[in-house]
C-alpha cells in the first residue's frame, strides 16, 4: 500500500505530464504484478462499488476520533474531502505495518462490503491502526469508491507501453474491459497486458478495438477551406445522437460494447441477434439508436433510448415499441483481418459491400454519406440537424486510418456540431467540487421560473446541474458570493439567495416524469455568466418547453 500511496501523492501533487509519466513508469517497473494489476485498474478509471456506506463511515470515524458531530462537520467544511477529513482526524496508528496493495484489497477492503455495523467497526479500527495517515487517505478513497487522481487512461497506456516495450495501441486494446465494474484484476491479468505481442492473440475473444474519437470543429464556415481543404477530401455523415458502440462477432459469439467500455449485450438482444447473423471475424463501429421500421430519415430522440438503457427487464412490448438498430459507419475487422490501417474510404466501401450482402437484417442500417460542392453548401444542410434529431455532422478524412482515442497521427475525424440549445437560469444550490476544486463551491444547481414576470406567485424550479464552463477566476468569484449568500445547509449542499444568472447550454431536451420541472436536458454546461441580467429576467419553464422536439415555434 505504501508504494501505491506514494504514487498517488506524486500524481496528485503535479500538473506536469512528464512528471506524472515518470512517476507511473517508476512504480510499474518495481511493483509486483499483483499490485500493478490493481494499480492499473484504479488509475485507468476502475471504480469498485462503495464498500462502506458514507453515513456509517462518518459515524465510525467520528467515534474513533472521539469528537462531537458538530466538530466533525466543521472539519469537513474546512477540508472539503471526506477521505482526507477522516484521515486527518483519526488518532495515530498503533502498529503501522507494510502490506502489498493486493493483500489490502483482497483480504481487508473488499470483504467489508455488506458487513453489519457491529462487524465493520473493529475491522476498520484494526486497519486504521495498521496504516500511516498518508496511506489511510488512499484506503479511504478506495472504501468510498471516490478514488480520483489527475491521470488519464492514455497516460496509463503510455506508461505500460514504455515499461513493457509493447506498442501503445495494442496495450490500449488489451485494456478494453479491464476496468469493468466488479473486476478483480490478478497478476495474470497484468502480465497479459504487458506480454510481448502475439499476432494470434492480438484480436482474440469478443473484445472491441479502442475507439477512434473525433476532435471538435468550431471554425467559421469561411475558414474551413483553408483549414481542411475542399469537401471532396472528406467523408461527411450525420453525427447521430445515440450510444457509440462496436458490434463484435468472433468465434461464433457476438458482443456489443459501448464507448465507455461497458458490455451492453443484454440490453440490446436484437443487436446481438444481428451480430450472430454476420460473418465470423467482423467488427462494426456505429451508433445504437431507436429507429422504427419505415422511418427512413429520422431516429427517435435520445430520451427513447434512455428508456431501454434504464430497464432491467426488457418486455416484448418494450422491444416492440422501442426497437434498436445499429447505424453502422465503419468496418474495423472483416474475415478476422484488422482493417484499421486501411484508408477511411476503403473501409467505407467494404462496409457498404458487407451491408449489401445482408439486406434482410432490419436492425442494421448504413449511416448515409452527405455531399456538397462547398463547405457553405454543407453548412446549409447542417442547419437541418435539430429537425432531424442529430447533433451536426462528422467529417472524416478520406485517407484517415482508424486511430486510438482522440489523436491525429492516423488521420482525423472532426465533429462539426450545431450550436447548443440555451436558456438563462438562476443558481439556487451549490456543492463543493473534487480534486483541486475541493475547497470551492463549483457544482451548481440551476432553476428557471414557473411563470411569467407578471405572476406574483411564480417560483424558481430547479431543472439542471452543471459544473463546467467557468474560468478559475470566475469560479473563485462565484464561490465568494455563494459563501455570502448561503441560506441553509443540507449536508454538503448549500441553498443560496438567488442572485446569479448564467446562460446554460445543452445538447438535447426531453419531457421527464422523474424531474420536478418535468424537463430533462443533456450535457448541461455554463456558457457564460450573465452579470448583465437580473434574476427576475431569467427564463421560464415555458421557454424550455418551447425548445422540446415538435414544439410549435
Amino acid at each position: 500500500m505504501k508504494a501505491f500511496a506514494t504514487l498517488y501523492r506524486a500524481l496528485d501533487a503535479s500538473t506536469s505530464s512528464l512528471a506524472k509519466q515518470a512517476a507511473l513508469q517508476a512504480y510499474l517497473r518495481i511493483a509486483p504484478p499483483r499490485d500493478a494489476a490493481w494499480a492499473v485498474y484504479f488509475l485507468a478509471g476502475g471504480k469498485p462499488r462503495q464498500l462502506v456506506p458514507v453515513k456509517l463511515l462518518r459515524e465510525l470515524a467520528r467515534s474513533r476520533a472521539a469528537i462531537p458531530e458538530w466538530l466533525f462537520d466543521e472539519c469537513y467544511e474546512a477540508v472539503g474531502d471526506l477521505a482526507e477529513t477522516i484521515a486527518l482526524l483519526l488518532p495515530a496508528p498503533a502498529a503501522p505495518q507494510e502490506r502489498p496493495l493486493a493483500d489490502w484489497l483482497d483480504e481487508s477492503l473488499l470483504p467489508l462490503r455488506g458487513l453489519p455495523p457491529e462487524e465493520l467497526m473493529p475491522r476498520l479500527a484494526a486497519q486504521w491502526d495498521a496504516l500511516p495517515t498518508e496511506d489511510r487517505f488512499v484506503q479511504l478513497k478506495l472504501i468510498t469508491g471516490a478514488f480520483r487522481v489527475g491521470v488519464s487512461k492514455l497516460q496509463v497506456t503510455q506508461a505500460l507501453a514504455a515499461v513493457s516495450g509493447v506498442d501503445a495501441k495494442l496495450i490500449a486494446q488489451r485494456l478494453i474491459g479491464y476496468t469493468h465494474l466488479g473486476a478483480r484484476p490478478s497478476a495474470d491479468d497484468y502480465l497479459a497486458l504487458v506480454a510481448p505481442p502475439d499476432a494470434a492473440t492480438a484480436a482474440s475473444g469478443v473484445h472491441p478495438f479502442p475507439f477512434f474519437l473525433a476532435h471538435p470543429m468550431n471554425l467559421p464556415v469561411g475558414e474551413l477551406d483553408a483549414a481542411l481543404g475542399p469537401p471532396r477530401d472528406w467523408l461527411v455523415e450525420w453525427k447521430w445522437d445515440g450510444i457509440r458502440a462496436q458490434l463484435v462477432k468472433r468465434g461464433g459469439e457476438a458482443a456489443l460494447w459501448s464507448r465507455g467500455e461497458e458490455l451492453i449485450s443484454e440490453r440490446f438482444p436484437e443487436l446481438i441477434a444481428l451480430g450472430e447473423a454476420l460473418p465470423d471475424g467482423t467488427v462494426l463501429d456505429g451508433e445504437v439508436l431507436i429507429w422504427h421500421a419505415g422511418a427512413d430519415q429520422q431516429a427517435r430522440p435520445f430520451a427513447d433510448l434512455q428508456q431501454r438503457i434504464g430497464r432491467k427487464t426488457l418486455s416484448p412490448k418494450l422491444l416492440r415499441e422501442l426497437p434498436a438498430v445499429l447505424c453502422a459507419y465503419d468496418l474495423l475487422e472483416l474475415d478476422g483481418q484488422d482493417l484499421r490501417g486501411r484508408p477511411q474510404h476503403e473501409r467505407r466501401a467494404l462496409l457498404e459491400e458487407l451491408l449489401a450482402a445482408h439486406p434482410l437484417l432490419p436492425a442494421l442500417r448504413l449511416s448515409p454519406l452527405l455531399s456538397g460542392e462547398s463547405w457553405a453548401e454543407l453548412a446549409r444542410q447542417r442547419e437541418q440537424s435539430r429537425a432531424l434529431g442529430v447533433e451536426g455532422m462528422l467529417l472524416k478524412q478520406r485517407e484517415a486510418r482508424y486511430g486510438v482515442g482522440r489523436t491525429k497521427d492516423a488521420g482525423t475525424w472532426f465533429k462539426w456540431k450545431i450550436d447548443p440549445l440555451s436558456v438563462d437560469a438562476v443558481l439556487v444550490y451549490a456543492q463543493r467540487g473534487h480534486g483541486r476544486r475541493a475547497s470551492l463551491y463549483s457544482d451548481y444547481t440551476f432553476a428557471v421560473w414557473n411563470g411569467p414576470a407578471d405572476d406574483a406567485a411564480r417560483q424558481l424550479v430547479p431543472f439542471a446541474k452543471a459544473y463546467s464552463g467557468l474560468s478559475d477566476e470566475e469560479m473563485r468569484r462565484v464561490d465568494a458570493i455563494i459563501r455570502r449568500t448561503t441560506i441553509e445547509s443540507f449536508g454538503p449542499v448549500r441553498s443560496v439567495t438567488p442572485t446569479l444568472v448564467f446562460e446554460l447550454g445543452f445538447e438535447g431536451i426531453a419531457r421527464s416524469s422523474r424531474h420536478k420541472s418535468g424537463i430533462a436536458v443533456r450535457f448541461p454546461r455554463m456558457l457564460r455568466w450573465r452579470e448583465d441580467k437580473p434574476v427576475a429576467e431569467a427564463d421560464t419553464l415555458q421557454t424550455l418547453a418551447a425548445l422540446l422536439p415538435g414544439a410549435e415555434p
